[in-house]
């Protein structure tokens, strides 16, 4: 797994030349420090008596974190692994008719895989921002900056995952369904600009 590495090896196989990893895994890792960071805040408030009456719930959203966390980085992977065949498409020939319409359907479906896995992506960073808003508003006082660093990560997580999206959906020929695509990333960047505004407004408003 990508993010098995050390972080410096990661970055520098991101800074390469290699189509593999790209935006798609960097938006996937950052969504994963967003929820490494809500488990911090959840860590820092679970066993404190001033938030006793608010524990079951933080450490409902430890585990939840937990398990999004690690579907975010396998999502490093998947989204290198949904490239492949993406790259081998537009490599098909067309020099036949024959040829021509083979690649337009392999093409064709391998487009569309590769604007699911980003969609996979953002709606998983819209349950991170669902926990980070419960430890924003219950976690400890002393780490809420950590919740408001969070919800930027995976705002910032969500938005570059769905050009990812649209980039794929644009050369679609069924544009049907490239619409439907479309329309479920518009309402998932909608959905997480709102938690943004929302908790980042009030981390900023208890800290300053």
């Amino acid at each position: 797994m990508m993010l098995e590495k050390k972080a410096t090896d990661f970055i520098d196989e991101l800074s390469s030349a290699k189509p593999v990893p790209g935006g798609g895994g960097a938006c996937a890792a950052v969504g994963a420090l967003a929820a490494a960071l809500g488990m911090m805040v959840g860590n820092l408030t679970v066993g404190k008596k001033r938030y006793a009456d608010v524990e079951e719930e933080i450490k409902g959203a430890l585990a939840r974190l937990k398990e999004l966390k690690n579907r975010l980085i396998e999502l490093t992977d998947k989204d290198a692994e949904c490239f492949e065949p993406l790259s081998r498409a537009y490599g098909l020939p067309r020099e036949t008719q024959e040829e021509k319409a083979h690649k337009e359907r392999v093409l064709e479906k391998a487009l569309y895989e590769a604007s699911i896995v980003p969609l996979e992506l953002m709606e998983t960073i819209i349950e991170v921002m669902e926990c980070l808003k419960l430890l924003e508003e219950k976690g400890s006082r002393l780490a809420v900056s950590d919740a408001g660093v969070g919800i930027l990560f995976a705002q910032a997580a969500l938005n570059g995952a769905s050009l990812n999206v649209f980039i794929n959906t644009k050369l679609m020929k069924d544009r049907e369904k490239a619409q439907k695509l479309n329309g479920r990333a518009d309402d998932l960047i909608q959905e997480g600009a709102a938690f943004q505004e929302k908790i980042y407004g009030e981390v900023l408003a208890k800290i300053r």
